[in-house]
């Protein structure tokens, strides 16, 4: 059977009205019917998305039978006066990346990136926002499938030494490996930066008229993982990207 795995930057939920609404945020993902499915930009109790778990709401929209939520900061966002903290493991207000399933987990992992801000003698020029990855051991009806989710840096360039260390920090994961995300790099650059497969060309960003593609689904070509379908990047309605859908087989021989 195939696999639909589907990456989407969420923007906390915005729709193009600038306005959250969380029943157009399920019906977006539930019309994408992900098997497995890496969000970016979501919002968990915050002001400015109505107080919602939007990880929550995409998972339970998509029939997931287990999901990750793994914030990179915390604290109120759109609130005067109040500022992020970094992390935010226990239950408060945050903001981070999720990675959701509808066949079962059999492990999960999660690493915090690398802060790459650069320094120019004593001047720091900019700290950057925390990053995470969170990778899932799935069992499909074809075999073992790990997929990795990760919302890379857009600031100086950082993606470009986030991605090879997270490329080393999955080096011992099983395969066959799937790396899903917002990767603030352009078009072929993280196969460059990689060495691997892109499984699914298509501009993803700005939204109306995509230029470029930022957002990728990329394989370690170890392990017999394949397309069964053409690559979409459909405007669901909601954020200021595209998703990014494709759907894979597992070689059984």
């Amino acid at each position: 059977m195939p696999i639909r795995l589907v990456t989407f930057n969420l923007r906390h939920g915005l729709g193009r009205d600038d306005r959250v609404d969380r029943r157009l945020l399920a019906d977006a993902v539930r019309g994408l019917e992900p098997d497995i499915l890496a969000l970016q930009e979501v919002d968990r109790f915050q002001p400015r998305s109505g107080f919602a778990d939007q990880a929550r709401i995409c998972a339970e929209a998509m029939g997931a039978v287990e999901y990750r939520y793994v914030p990179t900061v915390a604290g109120w966002m759109s609130v005067p006066g109040l500022r992020w903290r970094a992390r935010g493991e226990e239950r408060s207000p945050a903001y981070g990346i999720a990675l959701a399933s509808r066949l079962p987990v059999r492990a999960w992992r999660r690493w915090r990136l690398p802060m790459a801000s650069r320094w120019v003698g004593p001047v720091q020029l900019g700290i950057d926002e925390p990053r995470a990855a969170v990778a899932a051991d799935v069992e499909t009806p074809s075999g073992a499938l790990t997929v990795c989710a990760t919302h890379l840096s857009s600031r100086l360039g950082n993606a470009w030494a986030q991605l090879p260390w997270l490329r080393d920090a999955l080096r011992g994961a099983p395969r066959p490996l799937v790396l899903m995300g917002d990767l603030n790099l352009r078009d072929e650059a993280p196969i460059t930066v990689t060495g691997w497969r892109s499984l699914a060309v298509s501009p993803t960003f700005p939204v109306a008229k995509p230029r470029f593609q930022i957002d990728h689904i990329l394989v370690d070509d170890d392990g017999g993982l394949r397309t069964a379908g053409e690559a979409r990047a459909p405007d669901t309605g909601v954020s200021d990207h595209r998703a990014l859908v494709i759907d894979v087989a597992l070689s059984t021989g």
